[in-house]
């Protein structure tokens, strides 16, 4: 574990626009509140930046926005003066990507023009020119194209329940890979996949197989070519989403591990929660809770701890909700 990090997890390193929460730098002024930041601070290293600012941009400056160009590439420009600023952007962008340490998440400014991951409104021009289409900000798009294992969200989309859920899980996750990559051994890379098992499972479950292959190591490879090989394969599985029909066979396989030890009464329960999980009547919460209860009467060493039950600190748990729902 990273020093300074929630008991049990990996400091992650999170990247962060720097208008959110830190800096007063928004083109207008503004510094942006965000609660979930200010819930992250202490569990996170920040590397925050802010690249209008750091491409030589007041604050306050005049706006900016994407434009379609002739050959149909992104520009990024300011309408009042005229400036391209494209190629500055993309040389501060991938020169901070060279120098930056090593991250595991990104928060990113939603729809910003440089920072936007994906929901930025691209014009046809620079002046009362309708929106063409869709597109990430000049930053992010060099941010996704070096380092699309990351996990990215914009402080907008992460108002969501799941979708903030997601984030936070990919983000330990991540941390705690980096550091098993930092002093990889075959037998750290072993109990890192048992303790994964279960949320691979949730998210990618043939890559979670595929994963265990790489782990066995059959041609006998050098660990640090088998920790290269298995980092590329978890960022994948853990960037899908988890549905509930997956977490609910991960109930089941739980269950398993108890059939000698639970009363017909505990068992025809305990199923009763599953059904009404996957009617949305309960949270997830509920029947994991009941497993881990069990766990610690019977010790179940392994599966009590699995990721799956706490996959990021209790403490970002009690977040406010935007009001559409924890969904699987």
């Amino acid at each position: 574990m990273s020093a300074g990090g929630a008991a049990g997890f990996a400091r992650p390193r999170l990247g962060l626009s720097r208008c959110l929460e830190l800096e007063a730098c928004r083109y207008d002024g503004a510094r942006i509140p965000s609660a979930l930041v200010r819930k992250l601070a202490p569990h996170v290293e920040l590397v925050s930046v802010c690249p209008e600012v750091a491409i030589g941009l007041g604050v306050p400056r005049d706006t900016l926005r994407l434009v379609r160009g002739g050959g149909g590439e992104v520009r990024l420009v300011q309408p009042a003066t005229g400036a391209d600023l494209s190629q500055r952007m993309d040389a501060f962008a991938q020169g901070w990507l060279d120098q930056a340490p090593p991250l595991d998440g990104f928060i990113l400014k939603y729809r910003s023009p440089s920072c936007g991951p994906g929901d930025v409104r691209v014009y046809a021009g620079t002046d009362r020119s309708p929106v063409v289409g869709k597109a990430p900000g000049l930053f992010a798009a060099a941010l996704l194209a070096r380092r699309p294992d990351l996990a990215v969200e914009d402080e907008g989309r992460l108002e969501n329940a799941r979708i903030r859920d997601h984030f936070l899980t990919r983000l330990f996750a991540m941390a705690a890979l980096r550091a098993l990559a930092d002093a990889p051994t075959m037998a750290r890379l072993v109990a890192f996949h048992a303790r994964y098992k279960l949320l691979l499972l949730v998210h990618h479950q043939a890559l979670m197989r595929e994963l265990g292959r790489v782990v066995a190591n059959p041609r006998g490879q050098a660990v640090e070519a088998v920790c290269t090989e298995y980092a590329e394969g978890f960022a994948r599985a853990m960037a899908r989403p988890a549905r509930r029909v997956a977490h609910v066979n991960a109930l089941q396989h739980a269950l398993g591990h108890f059939k000698d030890s639970l009363q017909p009464a505990e068992r025809a329960r305990f199923i009763e929660l599953v059904d009404a999980f996957v009617a949305r009547r309960v949270p997830l919460a509920a029947p994991l809770a009941v497993v881990r209860s069990w766990c610690a009467r019977d010790e179940h060493p392994w599966l009590d701890g699995q990721a799956w039950f706490e996959p990021y600190p209790q403490a970002l748990v009690e977040m406010r909700d935007s009001g559409k729902g924890l969904e699987y």
